[in-house]
């Protein structure tokens, strides 16, 4: 997928980001719960992991 498009999507949907990059599995678990707690840690998280 276009790394454009999946770091929009970390900015608005980190979740999903996440699952299109990794897939479903820890990295994931990580991300809703950031996402749960507060929505930026949650964004950084996916944007992390979508440039790594």
């Amino acid at each position: 997928m276009n790394k454009i498009v999946l770091i929009l999507l970390a900015i608005f949907l980190p979740p999903l980001a996440v699952f299109l990059t990794k897939g479903a599995g820890r990295d994931l678990l990580i991300n809703v719960l950031l996402c749960l707690l507060f929505f930026i840690p949650g964004s950084i998280h996916a944007i992390w992991l979508v440039l790594k």
